[in-house]
């Protein structure tokens, strides 16, 4: 087989996003644009693959990796000049070369694998991979001949009334037979009104030598959307969406609202998992199966392992072991490790703690920097007092323990397995096996008082 190479145009800055963000890296569904173009490039199964840099290079450069070779256009002089800055690494290959924008996240492995077939099919110098538009204004139109053939490609500005009516548009993803392309370049010029040089020139250049220019037409237009303007993204990323969303669907998971569920592309959930509408889950978060992940809810790099149920309640970078619960309105912040059947309430917060089995943690409670072991339970709006204002500190509870509500827990510290703290105590010193400890201030009745405030003779207060 022909070996296959690839060019990922990433230099322009994107002035229409307005944004100091570089346009490729702008996120669609947890992955920044130009990644998404890389993923698929590599599904594809190219042998090589060049990324042309330039605004944000460095930036570019260090979220794609190892991944991608680069080429650095410094000046910004057109589509054609950006693809002769890869001349030193791809100029004396033979083989094909596939060029895609790095805006163009929704483009997939499988059209690419289409367009290499159908340029080798045809016997083609060129293939411009094009689409049916309902509405083609703004993009390049095809101009077939009475056999279909292809004849040029005439920009919007350009087209006459008869061209702009045609609705077969250009993606700006081409095929080329890697050597023709790169003779081409040398005969470009920028001899426009934006003085640069057109990638779009190499395929008349081609015709005009007498190389078969072929176009193979994708049938989902939606595929070949580029991203321009914080509008475009907004679409891919909803286009993208439905697709992820379908995909998890098939897979055995419940979308109980698939339109206000979002879902990033890096994420895993397995079958019989339950998900309610308005749940957002990012990242790289991994949902066991048989889960349930109710409304309102967030998940942000968290692992749920299985039967875990989620009410209304945010967990990042968290865990969740079998069969344990959290919610409504409490927050896992990172490195938080939740235990099988570890029953987590409202309004509580756990950080860099981790929880044992069978745990209960009700309400309105802090666990900060601390081990809890097994079967402890944990009364409501107990704190555990981390830190000191310089530096934090761990508390450990050890197994079959009750923590009273309303107890503060001031570290470092450490309760000894079937230990008791009452209700109210503000606990400084370590407790041991089996005790109990009290900390608070001994009750004292004063009897008659009302009668020794002013108020008690204010009848109008009365």
């Amino acid at each position: 087989m022909s070996s296959r190479y690839a060019v990922i145009l990433a230099a322009g800055q994107g002035t229409r996003m307005k944004s100091k963000l570089y346009k490729v890296l702008h996120r669609v569904c947890g992955r920044a644009m130009v990644d998404h173009v890389l993923t698929q490039v590599e599904a594809a199964g190219l042998d090589q693959i060049v990324t042309i840099v330039g605004h944000g290079a460095e930036a570019v450069e260090s979220l794609l990796g190892e991944r991608s070779e680069y080429a650095f256009q410094e000046q910004q002089l057109g589509t054609g000049h950006a693809v002769l800055q890869t001349e030193e690494r791809l100029g004396d290959k033979e083989g094909m070369t596939l060029i895609v924008s790095g805006d163009t996240p929704l483009l997939t492995a499988k059209t690419f694998e289409k367009l290499f077939a159908y340029h080798q099919a045809k016997g083609a110098k060129a293939t411009i991979l094009t689409a049916k538009a309902d509405d083609p204004t703004g993009y390049g139109r095809i101009i077939r001949n009475d056999l279909g053939i292809v004849e040029k490609i005439v920009e919007q500005k350009d087209a006459s009334r008869e061209e702009a009516a045609v609705t077969e548009i250009n993606t700006g993803v081409y095929c080329f037979d890697n050597q023709t392309l790169f003779n081409a370049l040398h005969q470009v010029t920028n001899n426009n009104a934006q003085g640069e040089y057109y990638l779009t020139d190499v395929i008349e250049i081609i015709k005009a030598a007498g190389g078969i220019v072929a176009a193979y037409q994708m049938p989902d237009f939606s595929e070949s959307l580029g991203v321009n303007d914080r509008v475009a993204l907004a679409k891919a990323t909803q286009i993208m969406q439905q697709r992820i969303n379908e995909a998890h669907m098939r897979n055995g998971v419940t979308l109980v609202d698939p339109a206000t569920t979002h879902i990033d592309i890096d994420v895993k959930i397995a079958a019989d998992t339950i998900v309610e509408g308005e749940v957002t889950i990012k990242g790289h978060t991994e949902i066991g199966s048989d889960c349930y992940i109710g409304a309102h809810s967030e998940l942000i790099d968290a692992k749920l392992h299985d039967g875990v149920h989620v009410t209304s309640s945010t967990i990042e970078e968290a865990e969740m072991m079998n069969g344990s619960d959290i919610g409504p309105n409490s927050h896992l912040r990172p490195k938080a490790i939740i235990g099988e059947q570890v029953h987590v309430g409202n309004f509580c917060e756990i950080k860099n703690a981790t929880i044992g089995a069978r745990t209960k943690i009700g309400h309105l409670t802090y666990v900060g920097d601390a081990t809890l072991g097994e079967d402890i339970n944990v009364g409501c709006a107990v704190v555990f007092v981390n830190y000191d204002g310089v530096q934090k500190f761990h508390t450990t509870v050890g197994d079959h323990s009750f923590i009273g509500s309303n107890s503060n827990l001031i570290a470092p510290l450490k309760l000894e397995d079937h230990s008791f703290v009452a209700a109210g105590s503000t606990i400084t010193d370590d407790v041991p096996e089996h005790a109990m400890a009290i900390a608070r201030a001994r009750q004292v009745n004063k009897n008659d008082y009302w009668q020794k405030l002013p108020l008690a003779h204010d009848q109008n207060w009365l």
